[in-house]
């Protein structure tokens, strides 16, 4: 058995991320009539795309529903996008039927409703400034906080680890 983060990183193929608070600062911009404004950290955004192209899987499951946050994955070439997801063990359920391994999976949250599915894969890990009950379960706390390059840390990581950071295609988006 792995006995540190680094050493899980090797067999990890499928990250699962929480948006608010992962690639978000948690805050929120509200205008009438118009979907929350939200911002992503550029970094975090390349790690997505580069991990994608390098064959490793990247799920979003998120409680919000926002037609620019679905937009912005489609850019990062995402496929696996959940929204208004208010049960996400629920969700982990749905994926592990549809074959996914979760000894061979991260999950990235940083709220309590991350919390029980965070327990059920191989690799919790969360922001720098997580709540406490998260940060308590998680193998691997980013020195960043989220919507700061806590993804990009994570997914670096892996790929470092795994061969596949300063590839060919780490040279285009």
């Amino acid at each position: 058995m792995a006995s540190t983060y680094k050493e899980l990183l090797a067999d990890i193929d499928t990250f699962v991320f929480d948006v608010d608070g992962v690639f978000t600062d948690n805050r929120v911009q509200l205008y009438p009539g118009l979907d929350p404004v939200r911002t992503f950290h550029s970094r975090d955004a390349f790690a997505v795309q580069h991990a994608v192209k390098e064959g490793l899987r990247i799920i979003i499951t998120t409680g919000g529903r926002s037609d620019g946050v679905r937009e912005s994955f489609g850019r990062m070439r995402v496929s696996d996008y959940f929204d208004n997801v208010h049960d996400k063990s629920a969700k982990l359920d749905e994926l592990i039927a549809a074959g996914l391994d979760p000894k061979r999976t991260a999950y990235m949250g940083d709220d309590l409703p991350d919390l029980r599915v965070m327990q059920r894969v191989a690799l919790p890990c969360c922001p720098a400034d997580a709540a406490p009950e998260i940060k308590a379960i998680s193998r691997l706390i980013s020195a960043r906080p989220g919507g700061h390059g806590c993804v990009r840390d994570l997914l670096e990581q892996a790929m470092k680890v795994q061969g596949k950071w300063l590839t060919e295609g780490a040279h285009t988006w």
